[in-house]
């Protein structure tokens, strides 16, 4: 059991965070009420957040086990969501082993030196587990503060880190991560086996720290076909949720989140892929998501972060909407179909979260 069981099992008076809403749906138990989560909902659009942050480089704040602890609550007492996510960024697991990348404001992140070649796969650092005591630390602090809220971790998927290292920064077509894909298969092979083993590691040590539920992010697959993602990415990002080993959480195994966007043709494959709920975008309706995934998985998702951006009835309406085709999951857990954008204002998504609420009281 991890330190979050144990630690609200040991107070009668604090709710078991393995026993919560987020966790009951991800195994399709029945709840109390839909569980309510924003993917980026600690970041941008909080005011608090702006100010706390301010000075202080991305990269820099995730490293900072009381930068990462406060952050990471903050809208958990905004918004009253029923689930905290670790604030953390997807290259940060490169960047500890070593690799000099920088997020750029308005840019995202740039490698200084981008994988081009097969000696360049070979000459990537490994994570050490050591160097996480820093993200160990910020997920015990969290564990004490959020009580019977259950708190996810969160990793980039091998593919979407993949794309960084190889297009040396954000990029639209992604066509320098094809090309290698295709020009140099074991090259490719080489570098998604040791993406999977440091998401791997990045993600057992917050399991291990307090989290109860993991996220795998892999926000670029939806650029491939589901062939290409069939037999050269899903493999790797089994490879992670498989190098999870035998965490647990209680009677049953830690659960296991996947999302990617633009992903609707490979919904099927990425419940393949180990996760016991399957993120949708906006693109897809959870009703006809649940036919392509399948019965055995739940479903998170998928408002359009850009209606938030609109009145209120529009809101009440798309959450409605929300609401009602995800019934037909095993399980739903209530998000966006991306994360928030950061001009959304905070008192829309503390709304939003009490009308999932009210429409879905057991």
């Amino acid at each position: 059991m991890t330190p979050a069981a144990g630690t609200a099992a040991a107070d009668p008076a604090v709710p078991d965070p393995a026993d919560s809403d987020l966790v009951r749906a991800a195994r399709g138990l029945p709840v109390s009420r839909t569980p309510v989560w924003f993917m980026r909902q600690a970041g941008r659009s909080l005011p608090e957040y702006r100010a706390l942050r301010a000075g202080t480089a991305m990269l820099e704040a995730c490293q900072d086990a009381d930068l990462v602890t406060e952050i990471t609550l903050q809208p958990v007492r905004r918004h009253g969501v029923d689930a905290a996510i670790l604030f953390s960024d997807i290259v940060l697991p490169l960047v500890v082993a070593g690799l000099d990348i920088e997020i750029k404001p308005g840019v995202g992140p740039v490698v200084a030196a981008p994988v081009r070649s097969v000696a360049d796969v070979d000459a990537l650092p490994p994570l050490e587990p050591e160097r996480l005591e820093f993200l160990q630390t910020a997920v015990r602090q969290l564990v004490a503060e959020l009580g019977g809220t259950p708190l996810i971790g969160f990793a980039g998927a091998p593919f979407t880190l993949a794309t960084y290292l190889i297009e040396g920064g954000p990029s639209k077509e992604h066509a320098r991560t094809k090309a290698f894909m295709y020009a140099e298969p074991e090259a490719w092979s080489r570098l998604l086996d040791r993406l999977a083993v440091s998401a791997a590691i990045f993600l057992r040590a917050q399991i291990d720290a307090g989290a109860v539920a993991v996220q795998l992010f892999d926000s670029w697959a939806g650029v491939l076909s589901a062939a290409d993602y069939a037999h050269r990415v899903l493999p790797h990002s089994r490879a992670v949720f498989d190098g999870l080993g035998d965490a647990r959480l209680g009677e049953d195994r830690v659960p296991r989140i996947h999302f990617g966007v633009g992903t609707g043709e490979l919904l099927p494959l990425i419940g393949d892929a180990g996760a016991d709920v399957v993120g949708v975008d906006w693109r897809v309706p959870l009703d006809e998501a649940t036919r392509r995934v399948g019965p055995g998985r739940s479903l998170q998702g998928n408002l359009d972060p850009a209606v938030l951006l609109a009145d209120r009835a529009t809101v009440d309406r798309e959450v409605r909407r929300v609401v009602a085709e995800g019934a037909a999951a095993r399980g739903h857990i209530f998000n966006l179909g991306h994360g928030v954008l950061p001009e959304t204002d905070p008192d829309v998504l503390t709304h939003v979260v009490d009308l999932v609420h009210e429409l879905t009281a057991r």
